[in-house]
């Protein structure tokens, strides 16, 4: 009796898990989850090239006239990926 029932329950959990992507929806939420991961990277990579810009510029290896135009550059390339992980669903 034992027996049946730790099989019939890791039968359910099996079905379970593979059941469980193929509801409605389960797709759309896995392409939103990448698409954020893949917003959140392109943030971070654009902070880091924003710092090193400023550093660079500090050191003076890059002149004010290319700062400034890097920079503002830059500045237009973060505010978009802003702007686009702030129109995502927001995280439950």
């Amino acid at each position: 009796m034992v027996y049946e029932i730790g099989v019939l329950v890791l039968g359910l959990l099996v079905l379970t898990a593979v059941l469980v992507p193929l509801r409605p929806g389960a797709r759309a939420e896995a392409l939103e989850d990448e698409r954020r991961a893949d917003l959140d990277a392109a943030r971070e990579a654009t902070y880091t090239e924003i710092r090193d810009l400023r550093l660079d510029h500090r050191m003076g290896k890059v002149s004010d006239e290319d700062f400034a135009a890097a920079d503002a550059e830059l500045g237009a390339k973060a505010v978009g990926i802003l702007r686009r992980l702030d129109a995502l669903e927001p995280l439950v």
